[in-house]
């Protein structure tokens, strides 16, 4: 885990007339269509907006043979902890329902806003401000009857039958209260709709959850306030938030937990304050009542800003008035766009719906913080004008190794901003973005460089050296990694029996800077600097110093040099040695250099029994990774470091393994829990997810950084990406079934292709790549050592 057809770009800028233009034409006859064609038509039938599921994600895998030993006693299985929330692509905000209450247990490694099998809702949420998930603030909850202040929220049992998640819109009845809910969503604001029964007792419930901050009621239809800061990065898109009532209210008062540590009944006293209109401290909140005739709506509309000013006139552009059908219809024509890039046949009905919902997961990140022309808070705490589309960070270690290529191939003019975003962050901070512990900002950059997006490289690669060459910048122990070319390890203090928990993650880290130096050799060679080149290709070979040849297995060291005893490959570690994984799974994260690997375990047939062995051994540890779900052997593909292993075997000769495992994966590790929603652990916003579609499509990116595609076996007869270029890129697979999954022969544009793989180059100007499947392996394609993948080392 970590830190959500091409769009284009004035699509990030629209302002209220172009939402009420798209959504006039597209609303109520949009969500006709959608209805009617729900209703009857087979997925093949349906378009790409109504065939994906937001649902998709949030339901964890339940059968034990895919889910290794995790999770330990007392505690729920990860999830991909996606959201089902309304949003738009790359959205400011997202309008989510919260069935997870983190304030009094948070036991993912994100704050998850919703798991699946949880049966009762707690709260709904604009999802914008300074944080996100079931963090985001504030938290609205329609009650009818007695209510309770959070973090005790009154619940209410839902049914799943009930239930309806649609790219930009979710709706819910909320049985307890016969009441429904609905949301969506524009760019930047949210906007919910209420249906409530006939009562006197009708409320709505708005807190600002633990990290609190100041409510105030200001006259009878608004709520606003500024959210508090709580050790996070802080209200990129700002801290104020304005929240406006279609409905005078009744009475009104403000609530907190109550300050100090009074304690009464369960976690404390409460502090409820009737007719007061400003409130401040842990739990803010404010309360409406009203008097509601049966199927009487009270809908809310909610913006943020770095102003009050600001986040009310973001309201008053892009939800200008109370219709909720023509924001959702907008919303789905949004989606629709970027959906209708991709467009696929064949495969089953299950197999189309799994793919368009991670294609919509994939683009949760990186997050529109602020148009052209809008005012945003950098990341030093100013105010600014945003001079482009501003995107929050990218969350590098996680989406980094797929989702970028995906924002390249589909979204040039969005990855320019983001590439902007970044490097204007890296002038704010001093540094380049990283997360964890990799430095692979330079993956994106380079990326895009290979696939032709124009951009100021110079200005951006100035940051990334800096990243490399400066032992006080974000690379942690970098000054270990520039003396002696590895990075050690302690035994931690707090676990000194293996399987250990903590520690400095040195093997791992050592790996992922020699990858990142890999990248930007490259990127110097490319931009005429060859003293940088030379000096980073020669890092980009530090990998061998982790590499413990004796036993053929990735492992730490102690500060003296030794090799750390006892070492199990076998045991999952999070920061000794290895992050978030075991020897075996960080044995395969040299992407830069795979032949420098096959040579380094001695050879081709040795490398294939490893790998052979990888997928094959039993997943049976001591020690319990949380993350390390969705298993096949050793294998984790709920997790992110060894997510590119199975394509491997297009450098070792044997690409037919590839194509088995990977039908296998989408198979079996996506969608096969009861719900049909299940994934093989976290999504780290659209990560795993771009794996899905990356293989789905039938190739992978293993190196980002790299303008190689790698063959895997596709699913559907056709699939065809219209790139941002305006190129089409098509796959036909022939005589292709679940059956028939083996590569028997293939032509590039009609010319005879013998490689398991491709360059960017190949496509960049419309392509149509055609495969004979057949139902056994042809050990005779793709099999040539002259046929294999570049790599640093030469075969």
């Amino acid at each position: 885990m970590g830190v959500s057809n091409p769009r284009p770009k004035d699509r990030a800028r629209h302002i209220a007339t172009r939402v009420i233009a798209l959504a006039g034409a597209a609303s109520l006859l949009g969500i006709a269509s959608a209805i009617a064609q729900t209703s009857g038509n087979t997925a093949e039938d349906r378009a790409p907006v109504d065939v994906a599921n937001p649902l998709v994600g949030t339901a964890p895998l339940d059968k034990p043979e895919f889910i290794g030993n995790a999770p330990p006693a007392g505690e729920p299985l990860y999830s991909g902890l996606t959201s089902p929330g309304a949003r738009l692509p790359h959205s400011a905000v997202e309008a989510a329902p919260v069935n997870s209450n983190v304030e009094l247990s948070y036991p993912w490694g994100v704050a998850t806003p919703y798991y699946y099998t949880n049966p009762t809702m707690i709260g709904f949420t604009g999802g914008g401000g300074p944080t996100y998930g079931a963090r985001a603030t504030p938290m609205l909850m329609p009650i009818v009857g007695d209510w309770t202040v959070p973090p005790v929220y009154t619940e209410a049992w839902y049914d799943k039958a009930h239930e309806i998640a649609a790219p930009g819109y979710y709706s819910v009845f909320l049985d307890s209260f016969k009441t429904k809910v609905e949301l969506t969503a524009t760019q930047a604001t949210s906007l919910m709709r209420f249906t409530f029964p006939a009562t006197e007792r009708a409320h709505v419930i708005l807190n600002l959850q633990g990290r609190g901050g100041q409510v105030e009621v200001v006259g009878d239809r608004t709520v606003r306030g500024i959210i508090g800061a709580n050790r996070d990065n802080d209200a990129r898109d700002g801290s104020y938030f304005v929240a406006e009532f279609s409905k005078p209210f009744k009475r009104f008062g403000t609530f907190r937990k109550a300050p100090g540590d009074a304690r009464g009944y369960g976690i404390g006293d409460k502090d409820v304050q009737p007719d007061t209109r400003q409130i401040e401290g842990a739990f803010a909140g404010s309360y409406a009542d009203f008097t509601t005739r049966d199927g009487e709506q009270v809908l809310i509309r909610i913006a943020y800003g770095p102003s009050y000013e600001a986040a009310t006139k973001r309201l008053r552009e892009e939800s200008p008035d109370w219709n909720f059908d023509r924001i959702r219809g907008a919303a789905r024509a949004e989606w629709a766009k970027l959906l209708d890039r991709v467009q696929v046949s064949g495969g089953t009905e299950k197999q189309r719906m799994l793919f368009y919902s991670t294609l919509f997961q994939s683009f949760a990140s990186p997050r529109l913080v602020a148009r052209k022309g809008e005012h945003f808070t950098d990341t030093n705490g100013k105010t600014q004008v945003a001079s482009y589309d501003r995107y929050g960070p990218v969350p590098f270690w996680d989406t980094g190794r797929n989702q970028i290529v995906l924002l390249e191939l589909l979204e040039p003019e969005v990855t320019r901003d983001v590439m902007q975003s970044e490097l204007d962050m890296a002038r704010e901070r001093g540094f380049m973005n990283t997360s964890f512990h990799g430095d692979n900002a330079v993956f994106l950059y380079l990326g895009a460089m290979r696939r032709g997006i124009e951009f100021d490289y110079p200005a951006a690669y100035a940051y990334l050296r800096k990243n490399a060459l400066d032992p006080k910048g974000p690379r942690h122990f970098l000054d270990e990694y520039m003396a002696r070319g590895w990075i050690s390890d302690v035994v931690p203090d707090r676990n000194p029996s293996p399987p250990h928990a903590d520690g400095k993650a040195g093997a791992a880290k050592t790996l992922e800077y020699a990858w990142d130096d890999a990248a930007l050799a490259d990127m110097a060679e490319r931009l005429g600097n060859p003293q940088d080149a030379a000096l980073f290709r020669k890092r980009s070979g530090n990998w061998r110093n982790v590499f413990d040849r004796s036993i053929g297995f990735v492992r730490g060291r102690t500060e003296d040099g030794k090799w750390f005893t006892p070492f199990d490959p076998a045991e999952p570690y999070y920061n000794h040695m290895m992050k978030e994984a075991s020897g075996w799974s960080t044995l395969w994260l040299v992407p830069q250099d795979v032949q420098g690997l096959i040579t380094a375990l001695g050879g081709r047939a040795a490398f294939n029994a490893k790998l052979d062995e990888f997928f094959t051994k039993p997943y049976n540890p001591t020690g319990i990774c949380r993350d390390c779900t969705g298993v096949i052997g050793q294998y984790v593909q709920g997790n992110q470091p060894d997510q590119q292993a199975p394509y491997l075997y297009a450098w070792s000769g044997q690409p037919w393994k590839t194509q088995e495992l990977s039908r296998r994966i989408l198979r079996d590790l996506y969608g096969s829990d009861a719900a049909g929603y299940g994934y093989p652990g976290m999504d780290d916003q659209g990560a795993t997810s771009s794996w899905y579609v990356l293989s789905a499509m039938g190739f992978y990116t293993v190196d980002p950084s790299s303008d190689v595609y790698v063959l895997g076996s596709p699913i559907f007869d056709r699939a065809a990406l219209k790139m941002g270029n305006g190129k089409t890129f098509e796959i036909v697979a022939k005589n292709n079934s679940a059956a028939n999954l083996y590569i028997q022969s293939a032509t590039l544009n009609g010319k005879k292709w013998t490689r398991p793989w491709f360059r960017h180059a190949d496509i960049a100007n419309g392509a149509v790549l055609e495969l004979t499947m057949g139902a056994k392996p042809n050990p005779a394609w793709g099999s040539s050592p002259a046929d294999a993948p570049p790599s640093l080392s030469r075969h």
